[in-house]
């Protein structure tokens, strides 16, 4: 006897064709299964303006979220690095696929046909960004930098480039490459560089705590990507800070254990806290509280104080 699943999505190109991903997975993993992908429209899609002024916890993920409540669907598909790390108590993160590539990208704009490494960019370059984390940090390897926040489809944000409006958008590896658009890339920019944001290219699979298809998703997790986010959104937990503040983390296996770094800084990039802590990938949770701790009383305290 078959069984059926339904997918919860928003509806951008990026959000399907994840959902679509992981529809292959189960797919490939339980043949019997019928799976079938349900848009939701969220606040964030729904609604114009900056991210900052919208509050950003829950944009994305909320109406998703409240659909697998009210058991419209039974599985959500999210980028991990927009599902807050509060979830309704109803409600698990039961799996993590493997992971993308976590680095951001540089994708140029008509001013610049040579893009290759930030080093490219010319003075007083105009980055189109809306990410704290991305600002701060990129003005902290080039202070003459300037940023004009935009947002929207990944497609969108790479036509206000093209038009002219910045010399250069910063984007997520990850969403370009499961567009299949690479060869739209200008720079990889290295995580020593650039830290992602936690949870960053990684897919989040939550279903409600009594779904009785739960099992299914353990052949499509992958434990080190589950253990690295699980301490990277620990930390940020610990820091009390949401995807709008300059934040980022990154965990992954190291020589079999489990290596995590934690930045905060100030939006002007004049301040950067970062530190690093390895440990058990059993332990994850407690790595990412631990080094949050460190941070906080290392100065990411005033830090956040100041964002906020």
């Amino acid at each position: 006897m078959s069984q059926h699943l339904t997918i919860g999505s928003r509806g951008s190109a990026l959000a399907l064709t994840q959902s679509q991903t992981v529809r292959d997975l189960l797919l490939g993993a339980h043949p019997n299964l019928q799976v079938g992908i349900e848009v939701i429209r969220t606040t964030g899609d729904a609604t114009p303006g900056s991210l900052r002024d919208l509050g950003g916890a829950g944009l994305f993920t909320k109406e998703i979220e409240t659909s697998l409540l009210n058991r419209r669907v039974d599985l959500a598909v999210h980028s991990l690095k927009d599902l807050p790390t509060e979830q309704h108590p109803d409600l698990e993160l039961t799996a993590v696929p493997a992971r993308e590539d976590v680095r951001d990208v540089l994708i140029a704009g008509r001013s610049l046909p040579e893009l290759r490494t930030i080093d490219d960019l010319p003075e007083k370059a105009l980055i189109g960004t809306g990410s704290r984390r991305r600002q701060a940090q990129l003005l902290s390897l080039r202070p003459d930098l300037r940023f004009v926040e935009i947002r929207g489809n990944l497609d969108t944000r790479i036509g206000r480039a093209s038009a002219g409006e910045c010399d250069a958008v910063v984007l997520a590896a990850a969403g370009m490459h499961r567009l299949g658009w690479r060869d739209r890339i200008g720079a990889y920019i290295a995580p020593e560089q650039l830290l992602p944001a936690p949870g960053q290219a990684a897919l989040g699979l939550q279903m409600r705590r009594d779904e009785p298809l739960r099992s299914l998703l353990g052949a499509v997790d992958d434990p080190t990507a589950h253990a690295a986010v699980r301490a990277e959104r620990s930390l940020l937990r610990t820091l009390g800070g949401g995807c709008q503040a300059p934040i980022a983390a990154w965990g992954r296996l190291r020589e079999g254990e489990l290596l995590l770094d934690g930045l905060v800084g100030n939006e002007a990039g004049t301040r950067i806290l970062r530190l690093q802590e390895i440990g058990s990938l059993e332990r994850a949770e407690e790595l990412g509280e631990q080094l949050g701790q460190r941070l906080l009383t290392g100065g990411a305290a005033s830090l956040l104080d100041e964002v906020s």
